[in-house]
């Protein structure tokens, strides 16, 4: 199974724009820029995007690993903090901080504690923050403005 999701950047990193699709057409068009990621302008980074991600994959995998031992949670309550930091002339995205607020009846802490901890490091998303990363490239060279008149 594969899902794909794309984007489009035109200008410079600190002055340009982008937009983010998702094949499933959840995001259409979605704005993105230096200040949605960097400053507080609103619209989304992909930070925020790994963030929603990964609380929603962590959800299921718990809720399904809770299912294995045969309980069934009332609700789980998942939120990511994905954070970017400066790191010399570039930025690194170092930690995604997931919080849980679950009601699972009939299982006791240390149990559930296990199965969460569990479900954390087996989570498809949290393994791809620790993935190979793999990348092919379609390079089409354009003249630059005052190439064209020569």
């Amino acid at each position: 199974m594969q899902r794909k999701a794309s984007a489009r950047w035109q200008g410079n990193l600190q002055y340009g724009k982008g937009t983010l699709n998702t094949e499933s057409g959840a995001l259409k068009d979605i704005p993105y820029s230096f200040a949605t990621r960097f400053e507080s302008a609103p619209g989304t980074n992909p930070e925020e995007l790994i963030a929603a991600a990964h609380s929603g994959c962590y959800a299921m995998a718990l809720s399904g690993a809770l299912a294995k031992k045969g309980f069934n949670a009332d609700t789980l309550d998942v939120s990511a903090t994905v954070t970017i930091e400066k790191n010399g002339d570039g930025f690194t995205i170092n930690s995604s901080r997931l919080k849980l607020r679950a009601q699972v009846p009939g299982i006791d802490k240390k149990l559930f504690e296990s199965i969460a901890q569990d479900a954390k490091v087996n989570c498809p998303v949290s393994k791809l923050l620790k993935a190979d990363i793999t990348l092919d490239i379609d390079f089409h060279e354009t003249m630059s403005p005052s190439q064209h008149a020569h």
